[in-house]
């Protein structure tokens, strides 16, 4: 790791020719291993909260392929996860996508990398403090047999309120460092992957002896993704399930805290989508063998529970043990709320430090050793967006769960497009070199180049999403262009306030020069 701001300024060029650049910012080195990097990078992920907001919107747009789609949305995944890993090894940085992407193709589209990877992880944290209250308040009604309680999550203002409760406890727990954040997360974590492998279990079981509900023979075109309707439905549900693996990637931002910064994030990056993938393949499945894809009451074409899957299902599939879904979903939420915190005030620590961000972004905090103001903002600005939301509408979740699909394939391929170029002097010095830092990135760069751009059109389509449309026009389509707009205004008034970052002062393009 090059010298501190402390001891070498940042600011000058000459200072780490290799680098470019890249210091260290004072974050609390060596805390955590590949065993808590993984479970971080699944906590983020939160696949109980992740399957009960998708699995409904996947079979609507693709139906009975929902497990060829999740196949498909996991390929990009992990060819980009191998591109990161290059990547970090290279430059291990909290700023991951916003450095790495300045190193390649300079400050402008490396300071759009990192404002998608920000936008992206607030509206998530908005809308897993969303899901956390809805089950907070099921869970009380199931543990209490008071079905009115479930529907003071209804209520705008409690619901708010209780929102923020959520929002400052995962927040104050980020704030302390990445040694809380790892002890709560190893409890949280692995109490949800129990019950969704229960209720995987149970929902096979019921289907064996004959008391699903729409019972549905497995078959193995599920897993042929090419039996979708149309490439629109084929899109919408790849950038669905982009967005269920979405979060590996934290462990990335968490790089200059890991034991071993060059190799243990990529190792826990390309682990967490492998246990993810079998998971969400063995979720599916289950789901479609119980539920069929009907729209009866609990058939997964059902307009009615597709927001919240498992809030419908647990009872029927799992009988009296279904508040422990509940449980999970919010400790889901609860975790992942709390982990999701690590990439976006990370990467804002990382934008302060090489003055792309104001320098109030870059502060430490001196006991924890975590980046405080950037936490603090990232809770603030992610709950003021939920909150304005909530009044506006109650129908947003799949409108901003696509919008996040768009945002995601974004700066996803961004940084995979930035390992092609930046490794582009070494890629033909080995067959391994070929693979990771040229084939790997290269293919998952253009497979989320065409989801974008697919997504993007059709999103123009008032009937894409949830249906709600502004003068015609898609309101998936425009929360993604507002976004976008939003972050190339501000980034033009940094370029007026400190040009220094974007005159390659603080962080310099280049290309690796290593001999493969």
């Amino acid at each position: 790791m090059a010298q501190s701001p402390a001891s070498t300024p940042a600011s000058s060029p000459a200072a780490e020719p290799s680098t470019g650049g890249i210091s260290s910012k004072g974050l609390s080195a060596g805390s955590v291993g590949l065993l808590g990097a993984t479970v971080i990078g699944i906590s983020c992920i939160a696949p109980a909260y992740t399957l009960t907001a998708s699995l409904g919107p996947t079979v609507a747009a693709v139906g009975t392929q929902m497990p060829g789609i999740f196949m498909v949305g996991f390929i990009p995944m992990l060819l980009v996860a191998l591109g990161y890993r290059e990547l970090n090894n290279a430059m291990p940085d909290a700023g991951t996508s916003f450095t790495w992407a300045t190193r390649a193709f300079g400050p402008w589209l490396g300071w759009m990398g990192g404002w998608g990877l920000i936008v992206a992880t607030v509206v998530v944290l908005s809308n897993l403090a969303g899901v956390a209250v809805d089950f907070f308040y099921l869970m009380l009604a199931q543990l209490f047999g008071n079905p009115d309680l479930a529907d003071l999550a209804a209520n705008v203002w409690i619901n708010i309120l209780t929102c923020l409760v959520f929002m400052v406890g995962a927040c104050y727990v980020s704030y302390r460092g990445m040694e809380t954040t790892k002890m709560v997360q190893y409890v949280l974590v692995a109490f949800q992957l129990l019950v969704l492998v229960w209720f995987s279990v149970a929902a096979l079981l019921h289907f064996s002896n004959g008391t699903a509900f729409d019972a549905l023979g497995f078959s193995i075109d599920w897993f042929n993704p090419f039996l979708t309707p149309s490439f629109s439905a084929f899109a919408a549900g790849v950038s669905l399930s982009i967005f269920i693996y979405w979060g590996w990637d934290v462990t990335l931002t968490m790089n200059e805290e890991t034991k071993d910064p060059e190799t243990t994030p990529g190792r826990a990056a390309t682990l967490t989508v492998g246990i993810i993938f079998a998971l969400y393949i063995l979720v599916s499945v289950s789901a479609l063998m119980f539920s069929g894809v009907g729209t009866g009451e609990l058939g997964l074409g059902n307009e009615d529970i597709q927001g919240n899957v498992f809030a419908a299902l647990a009872g029927p599939v799992m009988g009296p043990f279904a508040i422990l879904m509940s449980l999970a979903v919010l400790s889901s939420s609860a975790a992942s709320l709390q982990s999701t915190f690590v990439g976006p005030a990370r990467t804002m620590l990382a934008m302060g430090h090489y003055k792309a961000f104001p320098n109030r972004f870059a502060a430490i905090s001196p006991r924890f050793k975590s980046p405080g103001f950037a936490t603090v903002m990232a809770g603030v600005v992610a709950w003021g967006f939920y909150a304005v939301m909530r009044v506006l509408s109650t129908d947003v979740l799949t409108d901003t769960i696509l919008t996040l699909g768009i945002m995601i394939c974004f700066y996803y391929g961004v940084t995979a497009f930035a390992c092609v170029w930046f490794f582009r002097r070494e890629v033909f010095g080995s067959a391994r070199a070929f693979f990771l830092k040229l084939l790997a990135p290269l293919v998952g760069g253009v497979i989320l180049a065409v989801i974008f751009a697919t997504t993007l059109i059709d999103s123009t389509n008032p009937d894409y999403g949830s249906g709600s449309e502004i003068g015609g026009v898609g309101l998936v389509f425009i929360l993604a262009i507002v976004l976008f707009v939003a972050g190339i205004v501000l980034m033009f008034i940094m370029r007026a306030v400190n040009p220094a970052f974007f005159q390659g002062k603080t962080l310099t393009k280049g290309v690796s020069r290593e001999k493969a």
